[in-house]
């Protein structure tokens, strides 16, 4: 016992006091001094020497103490000042009560476990941020690690915790684990899949907040705006939020945009259909037309000497329709959109740049626009693909070339018109 205490007691028992209340009046004295000291060690902590820990990090030029100071790091360390106190100076104080030392020495290092615990939050949760902030690392779905190991020291705080209150060794309780881990896989299944995909998501870099998913099984067609241990959070188009589990992006499939968004092209892939009775040969009147269009005047030019010359061999029987080589109004169009895709200001003709023809089909001939717009914002995107495909719709008809249009009733109504009065007209 402390000396000062003894000498208490000593006072009380010349005084007439009994031994047992010497006793009791002299623990609870120096248990209120106990706790009194740890109060004033724990105000001088938060006081002073946060304060003075303050200062200090405002002064340095790193940025990592500040991230541990916005999280309460430092903070919770000054919590573990009074459990020092209590530890260090209660066996003096309690000696002579040994059940109620346990007890407080039970409580204090439960105490210190969770202080320590939530030291260790406050750390993670620090560099989280940190890395976060990080232009290299933006958008790395860290939070997911960092939960993982949240899971993992609160089981084990837990097992400490109880090792304390059943006043027995963790590492019987450590080894007294895998005889309920069958059942856990049972009662937790769902939670523990979460925590698996959530891990290797994170350790894949298969989603990062900020990449624009689609997921049609769950309804997602978003901005990931959380990626956390169980679960994905997705902000849709219309401003709703999906919740996908972790888990069901390691099982379905979904598509991540997250390389179109990178390439910094979006590709534009759109066709156009032509209505095959208006392709045909070029005559000299189109030819010479079409020879003051700049995007194919080149093309024209080239053409003409290849198709003089082949024809030359063939004599007399080049001026049939049939034989030889001739230019068509498809073949020069084709021509006139590749040249003005390589020429278009919001076109990277850095990637894949083609104008082809696909299979004929009943609505016609579809010649199909294959490039790339080097603007991935959505807005932009589709104002680009519009105003391409605006100026080749109405330059077809330079091309004496029919954009095909399915009939509708308006134009059997102009056709059954225009046959009755047909009709009167010769009656």
């Amino acid at each position: 016992m402390n000396p000062l205490l003894e000498s208490l007691q000593t006072f009380l028992e010349a005084h007439k006091f009994s031994d047992y209340w010497s006793e009791v009046i002299t623990t609870a004295v120096g248990f209120t001094l106990l706790a009194l000291l740890a109060v004033l060690i724990n105000v001088l902590a938060k006081r002073v020497i946060l304060n003075v820990v303050h200062v200090v990090v405002k002064r340095t030029r790193f940025t990592w103490d500040d991230q541990l100071q916005e999280t309460g790091v430092f903070t919770r360390l000054s919590h573990l000042a009074p459990a020092i106190v209590i530890n260090t100076f209660g066996p003096s104080v309690l000696g002579n009560e040994p059940l109620l030392s346990a007890v407080v020495h039970g409580i204090v290092t439960i105490y210190l476990i969770c202080i320590w615990l939530g030291v260790l939050f406050a750390l993670l949760n620090g560099i989280q941020i940190a890395i976060e902030k990080r232009k290299a690392r933006k958008g790395v779905p860290v939070k997911g690690f960092v939960q993982a190991i949240k899971l993992t020291a609160v089981v084990v705080g837990v097992i400490f915790i109880l090792a304390v209150v059943l006043n027995k060794s963790p590492v019987l309780l450590f080894s007294g684990l895998g005889a309920v881990t069958a059942v856990l896989l049972l009662v937790f299944k769902d939670a523990i899949l979460g925590f698996v995909a959530g891990i290797q998501i994170s350790a894949n870099d298969m989603v990062r907040v900020g990449d624009w998913i689609e997921m049609p099984k769950a309804g997602a067609d978003g901005d990931v705006i959380d990626v956390a241990l169980t679960t994905v959070k997705v902000q849709n188009w219309d401003k709703t939020i999906t919740t996908i589990p972790a888990y069901s992006l390691i099982s379905d499939s979904f598509r991540n945009w997250r390389g179109m968004s990178d390439s910094g092209g979006r590709r534009i892939k759109r066709s156009i259909f032509f209505d095959i009775s208006s392709i045909g040969f070029a005559n000299p009147e189109q030819l010479e037309r079409w020879s003051k269009i700049g995007h194919v005047r080149e093309h024209l030019d080239r053409k003409r000497q290849e198709i003089a010359a082949d024809n030359e061999k063939l004599g007399d029987e080049a001026n049939v329709l049939g034989n030889g080589r001739r230019l068509t109004n498809i073949g020069t169009f084709r021509a006139y959109c590749l040249n003005y895709l390589k020429t278009h200001p919001s076109v990277d003709t850095g990637k894949t740049l083609l104008v082809r023809q696909l299979q004929p089909t009943p609505h016609g001939l579809p010649l199909e626009i294959y490039c790339f717009a080097n603007n991935t914002a959505w807005a932009v995107y589709e104002g680009i693909q519009a105003d391409i495909f605006d100026h080749l719709f109405a330059v077809a008809k330079v091309f004496d070339l029919e954009v095909y249009q399915q009939p509708s009733g308006a134009d059997f109504s102009d056709s059954l018109s225009a046959l009755s009065t047909a009709r009167r007209d010769v009656e």
